[in-house]
């Protein structure tokens, strides 16, 4: 395992809400465990996200009925891979990813969800015209919810 991928695994384990990480492979095993000082900080995360939960079924439930009206025959509809947060832009002063209107293609950035503090982008699965966002930034987001629609 090379010293970059250590790199990331131990950034990972810092960022995230676990106490330590055991990897193994067939030639090597890295044991990543956190100082007692930083997971004493856990339980404000844990609050943190608690206190947004029941903002997600009333959106889940909302979103459903609106996607199928709102998305055209044909669009290609790009869901969310994992529950969390989305953003728009890559920082509050910048930008959005894409916009409605906008031509996109495959592999592009359309926009970030954040889960238990790692930021995973989510890219076009198609090249084509994005023709509905379907989220609002900082939403919080379910599994498979519609995120964008875009028209191949």
């Amino acid at each position: 395992m090379d010293f970059q991928k250590i790199k990331r695994i131990i950034k990972m384990v810092e960022e995230a809400d676990i106490a330590s990480l055991k990897i193994s492979s067939d030639d090597s095993t890295i044991e990543v465990t956190k100082a007692t000082q930083v997971v004493a900080q856990a339980p404000n995360v844990v609050t943190t996200v608690q206190a947004q939960a029941p903002a997600a079924p009333v959106a889940v439930q909302a979103e459903p009925e609106g996607v199928a009206d709102a998305v055209d025959d044909g669009d290609i509809v790009i869901e969310s891979p994992m529950v969390g947060t989305v953003y728009l832009a890559p920082k509050p002063e910048e930008p959005n990813f894409v916009s409605a209107g906008q031509t996109v293609s495959k592999g592009s950035v359309l926009c970030l969800v954040e889960a238990m503090k790692l930021f995973n982008e989510i890219e076009s699965e198609v090249s084509g015209s994005v023709t509905k966002v379907l989220v609002e930034n900082g939403q919080t987001v379910e599994y498979g919810q519609p995120l964008f629609a875009i028209k191949p």
